[in-house]
């Protein structure tokens, strides 16, 4: 059994669905700026994305959680550069708490063609 009752990602049909990422990087959270912080959890589902077969330019669908909306705009930034084709449909909701104290969380939704 698991330690944590969640998959990285599941695949259902031609759409591979990840778990929300937050920023770790070799199991602790990663500390420094939103913008450190913000390329640690795409690299995160970088990783995830490839080991389902797919790439940023396969996602349809994001959702970015954050404690502090005021980061919208330095999340936007870090964020654009992994998209070079059109950016998938996406919202950024701001919540009261994050799992282990984290600021920032991303899951995506991508399409196996």
């Amino acid at each position: 059994m698991s330690a944590t009752p969640f998959s990285p990602s599941v695949t259902k049909g031609n759409f591979v669905f990840t778990s929300g990422q937050i920023h770790l990087k070799e199991g602790k959270l990663l500390e420094g700026t939103i913008e450190e912080k913000t390329h640690q959890v795409m690299k995160n589902l970088q990783g995830i994305l490839e080991k389902a077969g797919v790439t940023f330019n396969d996602v349809v669908k994001t959702t970015i959680y954050t404690t502090d909306l005021s980061l919208y705009g330095k999340v936007n930034e870090v964020y654009s550069t992994y998209f070079t084709d059109s950016f998938p449909a996406r919202e950024m909701v701001c919540v009261k708490e994050l799992p282990l104290g984290a600021v920032l969380e991303i899951s995506m939704v991508a399409f196996k063609s």
